[in-house]
């Protein structure tokens, strides 16, 4: 297997990434033929994975512009892979030219390239850490560096809490980060869910289980138990839904597209919660 240019010293090009499995649904190129081939094996079973990701990604845009709407210009971007076209700072930057976005990612490649391509943007941070252990984010230098938590700030759990097994403790991890943030804080969450998706539980566990073979266990989870992880928090309007159906009016963009009609993208939940 010939080892791309880009590829960080040490990192086993063999063994495939989530991260860079989600690059290839959206359509980015830092991927290797090993995450194609997983990405490949889970779309036989769940053909609209693609179109999953891009209503997570359109989701994403609409809640970083929502924040920004109600003053709060700091973001910290927990699982939050390889940098694509129309990611956190480019937003938040659009809409806020003083923004500060610190991004979290425990995948080398993820972390690497994204250090290579925000060389030199002193408003961004990339953190290499893993969001079961929060203390290791909320004392890292580029955190403590680029954000202030006298003022609100803006957590994304944008596609990652459904790659927490229940012994990992989600709900305690997400409970810790909670607690270190200031009122006026929001929460920007996606998760993975049985429910919604325009085919059965039978047929979409063959997709868990090409994540549980590449020892990345995908965990779905029901609109309640998405729920939960807003405890502490006020759900803003119109709450945990679909990621399609969240305030998908005045905070649409161009890039972002029309009301998908794909039946794939109303698969799983978002939504964006307000801490008091």
């Amino acid at each position: 297997m010939e080892r791309p240019t880009w590829a960080p010293p040490g990192v086993d090009i063999s063994v495939p990434s989530v991260s860079r499995i989600y690059d290839y649904y959206l359509g980015g190129s830092h991927n290797f033929e090993v995450d194609r081939q997983a990405a490949r094996r889970a779309m036989e079973f769940m053909p609209g994975l693609p179109k999953i990701m891009q209503a997570n990604r359109a989701f994403m845009r609409r809640a970083v512009r929502y924040a920004v709407a109600q003053g709060v210009t700091q973001f910290l971007d927990i699982g939050s892979g390889i940098p694509t076209f129309g990611n956190v700072h480019e937003v938040a930057r659009a809409a806020s030219p003083d923004a500060r976005v610190v991004y979290v990612d425990h995948d080398p490649v993820a972390v690497a390239h994204s250090r290579a391509v925000l060389e030199g943007d002193t408003q961004t941070g990339v953190v290499s850490a893993d969001l079961r252990k929060p203390q290791d984010i909320l004392t890292a230098a580029e955190v403590e560096r680029l954000l202030d938590f006298d003022r609100p700030v803006a957590l994304l759990l944008v596609a990652v809490l459904h790659f927490l097994e229940d012994a990992d403790d989600p709900y305690g991890a997400v409970a810790e980060l909670r607690d270190a943030l200031p009122p006026g804080s929001l929460l920007v969450l996606t998760h993975a869910s049985y429910e919604g998706m325009p085919l059965s539980e039978e047929v979409a566990s063959g997709t868990v289980g090409v994540y549980r073979e590449i020892r990345n266990p995908l965990v779905m989870r029901t609109r309640d138990e998405v729920a939960r992880f807003f405890d502490g928090f006020e759900l803003v309007d119109p709450g945990v839904v679909s990621m399609p159906n969240w305030q998908p009016g005045g905070l649409a963009d161009p890039q972002d597209g029309d009301m998908p009609e794909d039946p794939y993208a109303f698969s799983g939940y978002g939504g964006v919660g307000r801490k008091a």
